[in-house]
């Protein structure tokens, strides 16, 4: 990947810029006696969602970055990478999760996810002193990050992973004014009012024509952390989300995308859109309860992959297992990827 630099720092030069869309937090998938990374099955996965239009975020929460070393983390850049392109998705771009309890940690996981081969990171508020931290403490941080990061950097709002901080609108529109570096937003806070006032803010004139003046202009994505709002965050200028349930069903999630968009300029296709939402958000409100461990659960009930989590996060009783995939509304959505996707899944 080339580089260049801009303002003192070093910039990754890549045609992999990222677009909305449906991206997916992929899990690390671990071999059962060992809990070492099980590379086979995340080359499988990664290129699985990938082929069906979904972006791959790795090292996320899904992923569960903090049971992930270093070391680790850029083994599945690299893995995801050549992966991507062994099968001819060198277009596919890969947004990586960097954020660490300390800004110069933080620093050192964005400079080397980017030198593995991330386009983009995505960066969590440092929660572990929470209490402490101000609204000019995380604007700072941020914007730290930001001014030294070699690749794009994309906010990520979750208060539950966070210590409880949950960013507003008031301060992630100042962030995507100010930085000339920061990408996005992923509100995995739920908060619908939230993505409309910075969609808002994102789609006026002024705030295109300030992005389009940028030495390496990059756009700037609100995107919802669940599903279940997609087509209403849509008419209100959203640009996608990033959301576990696509890697259970990613062309169903990919269509409900490309269906909402286009019920924008065709109301004919809004009834479908909103069948297929509810279908989805139905699902999405069911696995998201037990989140990792029944994602995983899934796939391998699906795809004859998955596995459990690491220790000390536990995977499924057998009683859950059984509760879950005979769930109603996650038959449904089983139902509905093998409609769209047109294969039989076993």
């Amino acid at each position: 990947m080339a580089a260049n630099v801009v303002n003192g720092v070093e910039k990754h030069v890549t045609q992999r810029t990222l677009h909305a869309g449906i991206y997916a937090p992929i899990p690390t998938f671990f071999l059962p006696d060992s809990e070492d990374l099980d590379i086979p099955s995340y080359e499988a996965h990664v290129v699985r969602v990938a082929s069906a239009g979904v972006g791959p975020l790795l090292a996320g929460s899904m992923g569960e970055a903090v049971h992930l070393s270093p070391v680790e983390r850029i083994t599945l850049i690299k893995v995801a990478r050549k992966a991507l392109d062994t099968r001819g998705l060198t277009h596919v771009p890969l947004i990586v999760g960097t954020g660490a309890p300390s800004l110069r940690e933080t620093h050192e996981l964005t400079k080397a996810a980017a030198d593995a081969g991330a386009d983009a990171v995505i960066v969590i508020a440092s929660g572990y002193f929470a209490g402490a931290m101000t609204k000019d403490s995380l604007k700072d941080y941020f914007l730290q990050i930001a001014k030294r990061s070699p690749v794009p950097v994309m906010l990520y709002n979750f208060p539950a992973a966070s210590g409880g901080i949950d960013l507003d609108s008031e301060l992630i529109s100042e962030l995507a004014l100010e930085s000339t570096n920061i990408c996005g937003i992923k509100l995995t806070c739920g908060n619908v009012g939230k993505l409309t006032r910075i969609a808002d803010v994102v789609a006026q004139p002024s705030f295109q024509t300030k992005r389009a003046d940028l030495p390496t202009p990059v756009p700037f994505l609100v995107l919802g952390g669940f599903i279940d709002f997609l087509t209403p965050s849509t008419f209100a200028n959203g640009h996608g989300a990033i959301t576990g349930l696509a890697n259970v069903a990613p062309h169903a999630i990919t269509h409900l995308f490309e269906l909402s968009q286009a019920s924008r300029k065709d109301l004919s296709k809004l009834p479908e859109a909103l069948r297929l939402q509810g279908t989805i958000a139905r699902a999405d409100y069911a696995v998201a309860k037990i989140a990792i461990p029944a994602t995983k659960f899934i796939l391998e009930k699906m795809y004859g992959y998955g596995g459990v989590p690491r220790k000390p996060l536990a995977g499924l009783t057998e009683a859950a297992m059984k509760e879950v995939w005979e769930n109603q509304y996650v038959k449904d959505l089983v139902a509905l990827e093998r409609e769209i996707s047109g294969k039989l899944v076993n």
